[in-house]
């Protein structure tokens, strides 16, 4: 084979991963639904929530980049509040997360994860329906 056959298949190989990649759905294997986003600032949020032992595992993360940063946090359960709490980003990767198990309704639950920077007014906040 040339360098030019070889480059070609190279191209479409990087391509069919990128496809595969991007068109499967945010689920885990055990049937968790995870979100992702971007926050107001340059920090990431991600949101899981799964079944567990008749329960729903719910998991909001915030990953800042920047260890000791205090953020304010909340988690709602089909529009109530049912935790809420302060948490400070940790090394070596500058995030946290909360981890809280909530009763699981009849029905779609609605589950929203919002954290707040007070100190730079940076706000995440991720839904996920399941």
């Amino acid at each position: 084979m040339n360098t030019r056959s070889l480059r070609a298949i190279a191209a479409a190989t990087v391509l069919a991963a990128t496809f595969t990649v991007t068109a499967t759905p945010a689920m885990a294997a055990s049937g968790d639904k995870i979100r992702r986003g971007d926050c107001t600032g340059s920090t990431n949020w991600r949101l899981k929530v799964g079944p567990e032992s008749g329960r729903l595992e719910t998991e909001g993360q915030i990953d800042s980049r920047h260890n000791g940063q205090t953020w304010n946090w909340r988690l709602w359960h089909n529009g109530s509040i049912s935790y809420r709490g302060t948490k400070t980003t940790k090394a070596p990767s500058g995030s946290f997360e909360v981890r809280r198990l909530l009763v699981n309704l009849k029905g779609t639950d609605t589950i929203t994860f919002r954290a707040r920077n007070p100190r730079s007014g940076e706000v995440c906040r991720g839904t996920v329906h399941f």
